[in-house]
């Protein structure tokens, strides 16, 4: 499909070598590498060429936690080997008492923002909360930096997130996959309530991807309805296109036709948020790469 938008952005994709001489550490999270990467991986210079064809500028290399766990290393050579097309997210834990000394190599690394892995496919950590106090020495240094979090959680989640949102009123977090709401109720989804109750957040932004492109199809659910609930309710500056190719099937050119074409019936303005101007407020980085 044809489109106007420029500088297209991909918040939300990861790298995987295939050079196993030089990253030979598996060490996913939960113990249990994921299927996605072993089947399918793609190198940093095969993402560079996927953008390419995709048609998408910039890309957010997000740290690969049920492969290589909390080493980012490959994050950082893929940044390395694109400067043109990635700027780098990495990945530590932030119950560990050396969670600040961590972040501090890997943004001293070149890398621009973290995340915090506690539920995805393969891994979940049911003695994790994000609201834990043993973690508030390490949000406060994020929010003095203004360093951007990525969280990825379930929406059983969603009230220690609140938790840490009215505490750290300057953290600057987003919401991987929307914590994958329960949409199949359909308009007016009072099944994602919880969802929806973060809108008096305003430092929490959110990652559309592919994830939620395809659950909004499902039930009685239709994606344009959703997308339009969810801008209505946050405002399209507040969310920001994420792929999340390869762990999802396809191409990653049939990912931006399918989110493209779910926001098809969005104003052009809020379109433009959502494919490029978050991402490049979130990511100030991004500002200073020319784009593939």
């Amino acid at each position: 499909m044809t489109h106007s938008i420029a500088n297209i952005v991909d918040t939300h994709c990861h790298i995987i070598s295939d050079d196993p001489r030089q990253f030979p550490a598996l060490d996913p999270m939960g113990g249990k590498q994921s299927d996605w990467s072993k089947e399918r991986p793609v190198n940093s210079h095969q993402m560079a060429q996927h953008m390419k064809d995709a048609g998408v500028s910039k890309s957010v290399l997000v740290q690969a936690s049920t492969c290589y766990g909390h080493d980012s290393s490959y994050v950082v050579q893929g940044t390395q080997d694109h400067p043109e097309a990635f700027v780098g997210v990495f990945s530590v834990d932030f119950l560990d008492p050396t969670a600040i000394d961590q972040v501090q190599h890997w943004t001293q690394q070149g890398l621009s923002g973290l995340r915090l892995f506690i539920a995805g496919h393969t891994a979940q950590d049911t003695t994790k909360k994000l609201d834990d106090p043993k973690a508030f020495e390490l949000w406060d240094f994020l929010s003095s930096q203004q360093i951007p979090v990525c969280v990825q959680i379930r929406s059983n989640g969603l009230p220690a997130l609140q938790n840490l949102l009215t505490r750290f009123p300057k953290a600057i977090v987003l919401l991987d996959h929307f914590a994958r709401p329960e949409m199949q109720d359909g308009p007016p989804y009072a099944n994602a309530n919880t969802l929806f109750e973060l809108v008096k957040f305003e430092n929490l932004f959110f990652k559309l991807t592919t994830h939620i492109v395809r659950d909004s199809k499902l039930g009685l659910s239709d994606s344009q309805s959703f997308f339009k609930k969810v801008v209505d309710a946050f405002g399209a500056k507040r969310i920001a296109w994420g792929s999340n190719f390869p762990a999802n099937t396809g191409s990653l050119k049939e990912h931006l036709i399918e989110a493209l074409s779910a926001a098809e019936k969005l104003p052009l303005s809020d379109q433009e948020w959502i494919f490029s101007k978050t991402a490049h407020q979130l990511y100030s980085n991004l500002q200073q790469i020319q784009g593939v």
